[in-house]
């Protein structure tokens, strides 16, 4: 049953390399593609109800166990993350067949797509520091290709600043992995976790706390390091930036919540007080950006920073509600950000314009697609009972419970803002009277549409069944509260 533990990273490889050799058959490539998304889920949900019924499971590579070897470890939180970008990922793919444009896909759109889908899994799965900056640079060097495909002037711009980020971003990474080397001598995360509760987290480790959050905040951009964010994922086709919105962000929230749960807790009123106020300026942000634009774009991808706020304060808490609240929140915002994403390409190839001013009318000829819209925007907004409901109320709750009213206020009035912005898109985009250079003809607006139906389905199934699906939350935060049940499980002691 550990082997299964690797199979959501081996799975996406086979498949990348099987379809390089088949780089110019595209009608091939799809569907391979497709098959081994679906697998892929197969593969992902037997591993949230395996960790679910069996409790964490770990795989030592190469028959090396922790602490000396590599090993993989699914707790309910890293398998719940896995099969959501499962999920995701099928659902861009069969966006992507409609919209990508075959240019694109003969230049070996697909592959980097699957190894992509390596990175973000692995990063989820890795007990080890170290492989978790090897699968962020896999992560990484897949989204540099998928960044630049296609090769017009504002992704070749926006992809030098966004290399030149993220190769800083790695070096530091380094840095801190062999200064924390330095103080614990070890890089197994349990291992971590364990000798740093023996010496208590001296001043030296919040220290290097605070340089794993810069690291990691650069990643999730968070404030003040987001500002790479806007114009890189503004630039590439609707699908890349679909799949960069919904997961790569979302890797780096998880690993603040990873170090900052299992390793760097014991000096609370420092490192979280510190992460806590850096969330209530990255919701302001956040809030600030998507009501001053008009670009429908730049509204969504905004609205990812307040995500970003939002989950990190919740993090920031570290009681029981708000970790819950945090957990059911990344997921619902990684499943609608999707949706938003692939809604607005929509729009755009409709209208031919990202600018709302230069849209409306949407609703009278496609209703199908403005409901949708509606449906995913009240739920990004927190409406209940829509998926975004439940987490938030928890992360505001967990912040009532710890005292912590002014994030509690900051999270609540984010949620009138959210909704605001997003209805700016519905009433400009879908009311009105349309204009008379839309070119329906062109866009296969039922095939696109599906994708995005299926993800706002889920995330209603989501919202309207968070008690059905609280067992698996509370399973993954007894495990951020409680270090000791990963460590053993590691660890085997």
């Amino acid at each position: 049953m550990s082997n299964l533990t690797f199979l959501p990273v081996l799975w996406p490889l086979f498949t990348g390399i099987f379809l390089i050799f088949i780089a110019k058959k595209i009608k091939l490539q799809r569907w391979v593609s497709l098959f081994s998304s679906l697998i892929g889920i197969v593969i992902s949900s037997f591993l949230v109800f395996s960790v679910h019924s069996q409790g964490i499971l770990t795989l030592g590579v190469g028959s090396w166990e922790a602490p000396f070897g590599i090993v993989i470890v699914a707790d309910m939180l890293a398998s719940l993350l896995v099969l959501t970008t499962n999920i995701i990922g099928l659902a861009i793919l069969l966006y992507s067949f409609h919209s990508i444009g075959e240019e694109r896909e003969a230049h070996y759109y697909y592959p980097v797509f699957q190894f992509l889908l390596i990175g973000v899994n692995g990063a989820f799965l890795t007990g080890d520091l170290f492989n978790l900056f090897v699968f962020f640079e896999v992560m990484l060097m897949a989204s540099y290709v998928l960044l630049v495909l296609g090769g017009t002037k504002i992704q070749l711009r926006e992809s030098l600043k966004y290399i030149i980020v993220n190769v800083l971003s790695s070096s530091f990474f380094v840095i801190m992995v062999a200064y924390l080397y330095s103080v614990l001598g070890t890089l197994n995360m349990a291992q971590i976790s364990q000798r740093i509760a023996e010496v208590n987290q001296p001043a030296i480790l919040s220290v290097i706390a605070i340089g794993f959050l810069i690291v990691f905040g650069l990643k999730g951009a968070i404030f003040p390091l987001f500002q790479w964010l806007p114009g890189s994922y503004h630039a590439p086709p609707i699908p890349v930036m679909a799949l960069f919105g919904a997961l790569l962000t979302k890797v780096g929230i998880y690993s603040i919540s990873r170090t900052y749960t299992l390793m760097f807790y014991h000096d609370q009123g420092f490192t979280h007080t510190f992460l806590a106020w850096l969330a209530i300026l990255t919701i302001l942000i956040g809030v600030i950006g998507a009501l001053a634009y008009w670009d429908v774009k730049k509204i969504i991808i905004y609205n990812i920073i307040i995500a970003v706020g939002v989950i990190v304060f919740g993090i920031s808490v570290m009681n029981e509600q708000a970790l819950s609240g945090s957990i059911l929140y990344i997921i619902h915002d990684m499943l609608i950000k999707a949706a938003l994403f692939l809604l607005i390409g929509i729009m755009i190839k409709l209208t031919g314009s990202a600018d709302l001013r230069k849209m409306g009318g949407l609703i009278k000829q496609y209703p199908a697609l403005a409901w949708t819209f509606f449906v995913a925007a009240i739920s990004l907004a927190g409406i209940p009972p829509f998926s975004g409901f439940a987490g938030k109320l928890l992360i505001l709750l967990g912040a009532g419970k710890s005292g912590d009213y002014l994030g509690m206020a900051i999270v609540l009035l984010s949620s009138l803002m959210v909704l605001y912005s997003v209805m700016k898109i519905f009433i400009y985009g879908f009311w009105g009277t349309p204009r008379a250079d839309y070119r329906p003809a062109a866009v296969p607006v039922n095939k696109m549409l599906i994708p995005a139906v299926i993800l706002v389905a889920i995330s209603v199934l989501y919202g309207v069944g968070t008690e059905a699906i609280y067992p698996f939350i509370s399973q993954a935060v007894e495990t951020l509260l409680n270090p000791d049940i990963y460590i053993k499980a590691v660890l085997k002691e």
